[in-house]
């Protein structure tokens, strides 16, 4: 249920990318928005050239390939149940900033062992897993309360070009820092020394590293206006699952739960069934997620419009039913050309999907609420990667870790979507306002559902409940 966010606003000129919009006539306010974009950029290049690549980490240096599809979900779950701690944490330090602050710090020292790792040619599964669920917890830690931060220090009338045109720095940073990452590793496999690949990897990681501090200084540098806002609500846990559970939400909830775990059978395990069965140079498995990623990223605009003239109800079916086949057309070839093509079809309908998905759930909420319901969507959303995760690891330990193994994960995935659509009818009509919701990267999966954090703040604060909600 990952969300996606639409980026209709052109891109600006070298000399001008920093520029604050003209509206913004605060000196103050202008050092905090070209921060703010600096902090997009650092942790765009992060996310590309580091977490993107720990799959690859974990295959180079000599952990199974079972575990290596593990390695990409189960951290996720353990990370967005740590995450529960941020409400109380915030209110702790009186400072959605603070909080931020520390997350993104501690995100910084997760690399830190996974550079040792790559030095020395050895790192355990629990060292791997307990590293990935640290970085987890601190970045879906910061989510919500970076939202709310957020919407307190950017103006409401300069919010959606704003974040717009941070999404597409951060995007094009991310896009930079894992096509960067693949020539890279792709050049030491090249000298035939493994040795080279894991010191490039340690190059990698001690970038992210220091990606990332630069974030946390970037972070630092900008103002925080109301460290808590007046109408801010700290919903309980109870108070957030009864308001994802009810009427329209909660039927959306199964519907996108389901379709996730049907995702997820198959895509925790792409990366390693293009890199060890499949024997893929890391140019091919860069050049392959970044054809997905930049075709994710050149539709939404015309996905906006979609929304904007169809309504969001039925984008979500174009993109659901555009989902479903994808995991099987790894089965019909291994053609790498035709897999791009696949990978094309893949970036369109995830698009779409996540686009549909993120305005129905989040536009139709008081904005006084969202932050606190993201918390709640984030351990939907990573419990259904998880469980997905654990079948097509149990289907691929059951038939064996061979090509055929794969095709079974990857046709048993393409059966499960199927039967989600049928939830998927359950789902009425909701009205929303919206056609674009800019967005975080938190990462980029190779199956093309990237996991991304929505920028509440670029919705509007209307809310338009649905006639059974009532």
């Amino acid at each position: 249920m990952a969300s996606v966010g639409a980026t209709e606003a052109a891109a600006d000129s070298a000399q001008g990318e920093f520029a604050p919009p003209p509206l913004v006539k605060s000196p103050t306010l202008k050092r905090d928005l070209r921060f703010n974009v600096a902090d997009g950029a650092s942790y765009g290049v992060m996310v590309g050239g580091g977490e993107t690549y720990l799959q690859a980490f974990v295959l180079a240096i000599g952990l199974g390939e079972v575990f290596v599809g593990l390695v990409a979900s189960l951290p996720v779950l353990i990370g967005s149940l740590l995450q529960l701690i941020s409400p109380m944490a915030v209110r702790h330090l009186k400072s959605h900033k603070q909080w931020v602050i520390f997350c993104a710090g501690l995100q910084a020292l997760c690399f830190v062992p996974l550079i040792a790792a790559a030095v020395y040619g050895h790192i355990s599964e629990v060292a791997v897993l307990a590293v990935a669920s640290i970085y987890w917890a601190a970045g879906l830690g910061t989510s919500p309360a970076w939202n709310t931060w957020q919407g307190t220090l950017v103006p409401r009338e300069i919010r959606a070009k704003f974040f717009a045109k941070r999404s597409r720095i951060s995007q094009a940073a991310t896009l930079l820092g894992f096509l960067v990452g693949g020539f890279a590793l792709q050049y030491g496999k090249n000298t035939g020394d493994p040795a080279q690949v894991l010191m490039i990897f340690c190059w990698l990681f001690g970038i992210s590293c220091v990606c990332r501090i630069l974030s946390t200084v970037c972070l630092w540098a900008q103002s925080e206006p109301t460290p808590i806002p007046s109408n801010m609500r700290f919903l309980t846990l109870s108070e957030q699952w009864r308001k994802f559970s009810r009427g329209s939400s909660g039927r959306l909830l199964v519907s996108a739960v389901g379709m996730q775990v049907g995702v997820h059978v198959a895509g925790p395990f792409f990366s390693p069934y293009m890199l060890k069965e499949l024997k893929w140079d890391y140019t091919q498995f860069a050049i392959v997620l970044g054809v997905s990623y930049v075709a994710k990223i050149a539709c939404l605009p015309a996905w906006g419009r979609v929304a904007h003239r169809m309504g969001a109800h039925r984008l979500l079916w174009i993109g659901a039913i555009g989902i479903v086949p994808l995991a099987g057309g790894w089965v019909v070839s291994a053609n790498y050309y035709w897999l791009l093509v696949l990978q094309v079809m893949a970036g369109a309908a995830w698009g779409a999907y996540e686009l549909a998905l993120v305005l129905l759930f989040f536009e139709t909420i008081p904005e006084s609420e969202r932050t606190s319901l993201l918390t709640v969507y984030n351990v939907a959303n990573s419990a259904a990667l998880a469980a997905g995760s654990l079948i097509g690891a149990g289907i691929l330990k059951g038939v064996g870790v061979s090509i055929v193994g794969y095709l079974w994960v990857f046709a048993a995935s393409t059966l499960i979507r199927a039967l989600a659509l049928l939830l998927l009818r359950r789902v009425p009509m909701t009205v929303v306002l919206s056609d674009n919701v800019p967005v975080r990267t938190l990462t980029i999966r190779a199956a093309s559902e990237t996991l991304d954090s929505p920028i509440l703040s670029g919705l509007p604060d209307q809310v338009n409940a649905a006639p059974e909600d009532k």
